[in-house]
C-alpha cells in the first residue's frame, strides 16, 4: 500500500509539472493585446473600416510565392528509412501475400513528416501541376519570337507513264487523212510517254510585330503559375497538418489501449477479490456479478481500442504511402508539445501574412483582368511581319515520243510583307467576354474577404481549442490522481467489509473516464497547437521544461500485474444464440 501511495505522489509531481509549463495560456494569462488598450477605450469609436490598408497594398497587385517561408520538403530519405520508400505509382497488388503485414514500424513525428514529404503522391502532384504552370508559361512567352514554317510537296516527286491511243481514233474520217500532232505538226503517233522528277519547298518566317493579346496572355499565364506555386505551398502546409494531426490522433489510440489494458487488470483483481469473498461467505452473489459485469464493460473498451488502433495506424500508412507490408506505429507518448507564444492577435495578423490562400485570391483578380484584355484583342489590329521563300525544279518531260531526262526547269522567289487584320465588329461578343472576365474579377474579390473571414475564424477556434485543453490537461491530470487515490481507498474499505462491491465498480469507471479525459485533453492541445503553426505561418512554440523525476523506478504494485489472457473471437451468431437462451 506504501508502494502504490508512493506511485501516486511521483505521477502527481509529473503531471503537476506538466500543467505548470502550460500556465502562460491559461483564461487569466491571455495577453492583453486580447483587450482594448485605454487609448481604444477613451476613444470610444469602432475603427474605421474603410482606412484598412487593402491586400493590393500590403501583397501587391500580382504577389510571388515565397519559398523561404516555408521549410522546404524533404526529397529524399535517410539510409534507416530508405526501406520504406513509396511502391511505384502503379503497383497494385493481386496476391493476399502482397498485402500481409510483415513489419510494425516505430516511427517518431519528425520520421513521419520525413516521410510524407517524399512519399506522399498528393504532394507529388502538386508539384506536377507546378511544372505544367511553368510550361505553359513558356508557350506563351514564345508569342514574342518569331515563326518559322517549312513546307515541302514530293521530295522527290517522280511520276512515270505511257499514253496508249487507238490508230483508228488517229486517222480523219472525212478526208481519210492521218490526224496531225497539233503542236509539231507532225502526223500523230499512237504512243506518247512520261518521266519527271518534281520538288517543292517553301519556308515562311511570320513575326508579329503588333499583337494587342500577346502581353495579357503572358501576364495571366504567369499569374497562373505563381498560383501554382502557393497550391503547392498550402498542399505542403496541409500534409504537414494532416501528418501530425494522425499522429496525435495514433498516440491517443496507443493511450486508449493503455487505459484499456489497465482497467482490464483492475477488473481482474476486483473479481478475484470477488469471488474469494463469495466462497468466505462474507459477500453476495449480487457483487460477483457486478464485478463480471464491470470485467466486460472493461473488455469491450479495450476491443473497441484496439480495433481504433488498427485504423489510426493504417490511416497513418497510407498518409505516408509506405509500402504495403509495413505498418507504422508511434515510437514516443503522448506528451504535451510545448508552449505557444504569440498573442490572438498576433497570429491572426501573421495568417493573413503568411496564408497563400489569400494570395491566390489576388492572383485570380489579376488573372481575370488579364484575360479581360486578351478578349478585347480580338476586335484590335493586328500587324505581323512575313518573309516567304519558296522554290522548285522539275527534271524530265510529260506527252512526248520520247523523254529526254537533261530537260529541267528551276524556279525560286522571295517575298516580304507586312501583313494587317482587324476585326471591326464581331457583334459585340469581344465586348461582353471583356465584361465576362471583369465580373469574375469581381467575383474573386468577395471571395477573397469570405477567406479572411474563414482563416481569421480558424486561427480563433484553433486558439480557443488551445486555451480551453490547456485548462482541461490541468483539471483532468487532478482527476486522474484524486480518482486512483479513491480507488485504492475504496478497495481497502472493501476488503475490510465496510463497502459493497459497486462503490469499488463506480470508482474504477470514474478513474477511466478520467484518463480518457486526460488523453484527450493532451491530444486536442497538441493538434491545436499544430493547427497553428500552420494556419499563422509562425513557429514560435516554447518547448515544455524537462520534468524532475526521481532516479530511481517507483515498483509496481504486485495487486495489478496480473496477465491478460487473450480472449478467443466467436462469431456474432454464437453470442445471439446465447443472449436468447439466457
Amino acid at each position: 500500500m506504501r508502494r502504490t501511495a508512493a506511485r501516486l505522489f511521483l505521477i502527481a509531481g509529473t503531471l503537476t509539472a506538466t500543467a505548470s509549463t502550460l500556465s502562460p495560456l491559461r483564461a487569466e494569462d491571455v495577453p492583453a493585446a486580447d483587450a482594448p488598450t485605454s487609448e481604444q477605450v477613451s476613444e470610444g469609436a469602432l475603427l474605421d473600416q474603410t482606412k484598412l490598408p487593402t491586400a493590393i497594398e500590403v501583397k501587391g497587385s500580382r504577389p510571388k510565392a515565397d519559398d523561404s517561408l516555408l521549410p522546404p520538403a524533404a526529397t529524399e530519405l535517410p539510409e534507416d528509412l530508405s526501406p520504406f520508400k513509396a511502391p511505384p505509382s502503379l503497383a497494385l497488388p493481386d496476391k493476399p501475400s502482397q498485402v500481409r503485414i510483415r513489419e510494425l514500424r516505430p516511427l517518431t513525428l519528425e520520421q513521419a513528416e520525413r516521410l510524407t514529404e517524399v512519399n506522399n503522391p498528393s504532394l507529388k502532384a502538386a508539384a506536377s501541376q507546378v511544372e505544367q504552370a511553368k510550361s505553359q508559361l513558356l508557350a506563351a512567352i514564345s508569342a514574342w519570337y518569331p515563326t518559322v514554317n517549312l513546307t515541302a510537296n514530293g521530295l522527290p516527286e517522280y511520276l512515270e507513264g505511257e499514253q496508249y491511243r487507238n490508230p483508228s481514233f488517229l486517222i480523219n474520217p472525212t478526208t481519210g487523212e492521218r490526224r496531225l500532232n497539233p503542236l509539231t505538226g507532225d502526223p500523230a503517233e499512237s504512243d506518247s510517254y512520261s518521266r519527271q522528277w518534281k520538288a517543292n519547298f517553301a519556308a515562311q518566317v511570320q513575326w508579329n510585330l503588333i499583337d494587342p493579346a500577346r502581353v495579357p496572355q503572358i501576364a495571366s499565364a504567369r499569374d497562373s503559375y505563381e498560383k501554382a506555386r502557393d497550391t503547392y505551398l498550402i498542399a505542403l502546409r496541409e500534409l504537414r497538418l494532416n501528418t501530425a494531426t494522425q499522429y496525435f490522433n495514433l498516440q491517443r489510440q496507443d493511450e486508449q489501449v493503455r487505459i484499456g489494458q489497465q482497467s482490464v487488470r483492475v477488473s481482474l483483481v476486483s473479481l478475484r477479490d470477488a469471488k474469494a469473498r463469495f466462497e468466505a461467505g462474507v459477500s453476495t452473489k449480487l457483487e460477483v456479478l457486478e464485478a463480471e459485469t464491470q470485467m466486460a464493460r472493461d473488455q469491450q473498451l479495450l476491443s473497441k481500442a484496439l480495433g481504433n488502433q488498427d485504423k489510426a495506424r493504417r490511416a497513418l500508412a497510407a498518409l505516408l504511402d509506405l509500402p504495403q507490408d509495413v505498418t507504422p506505429t508511434a515510437a514516443t507518448p503522448a506528451r504535451v508539445r510545448g508552449v505557444w507564444q504569440p498573442s490572438l492577435q498576433e497570429s491572426i495578423v501573421a495568417a493573413y501574412a503568411f496564408r497563400e490562400e489569400l494570395d491566390r485570391f489576388i492572383l485570380d483578380v489579376s488573372i481575370n483582368n488579364s484575360n479581360a484584355n486578351a478578349a478585347l484583342a480580338a476586335v484590335q489590329p493586328i500587324l505581323s511581319l512575313v518573309n516567304t521563300f519558296s522554290t522548285s525544279r522539275t527534271q524530265g518531260q510529260t506527252s512526248v515520243e520520247s523523254v529526254d531526262m537533261a530537260d529541267y526547269s528551276w524556279n525560286a522567289s522571295n517575298t516580304v510583307a507586312l501583313n494587317a487584320s482587324w476585326n471591326i465588329f464581331d457583334g459585340g461578343r469581344a465586348r461582353a467576354q471583356y465584361r465576362l472576365n471583369k465580373q469574375k474579377a469581381e467575383e474573386s474579390e468577395f471571395n477573397f474577404a469570405s477567406e479572411r473571414d474563414k482563416i481569421r475564424q480558424e486561427v480563433e477556434d484553433s486558439f480557443y481549442d488551445l486555451r480551453t485543453a490547456n485548462q482541461d490537461i490541468y483539471t483532468t491530470s487532478r482527476e486522474v490522481l484524486s480518482s486512483r487515490e479513491s480507488l485504492r481507498l475504496a478497495r481497502l474499505r472493501f476488503q475490510a467489509g465496510v463497502t459493497t462491491q459497486r462503490e469499488v465498480v463506480d470508482t474504477q469507471r470514474d478513474l477511466t473516464n478520467a484518463e480518457v479525459s486526460y488523453a484527450d485533453a493532451v491530444t486536442t492541445y497538441n493538434i491545436s497547437l499544430a493547427q497553428l503553426r500552420r494556419r499563422t505561418g509562425l513557429d514560435q512554440v516554447m518547448a515544455c521544461a524537462p520534468v524532475s523525476l526521481s532516479s530511481t523506478k517507483p515498483v509496481e504494485d504486485q495487486d495489478y500485474t496480473v496477465p491478460i489472457e487473450p480472449t478467443f473471437s466467436r462469431p456474432a451468431c454464437q453470442a445471439s444464440v446465447l443472449n436468447s437462451e439466457g
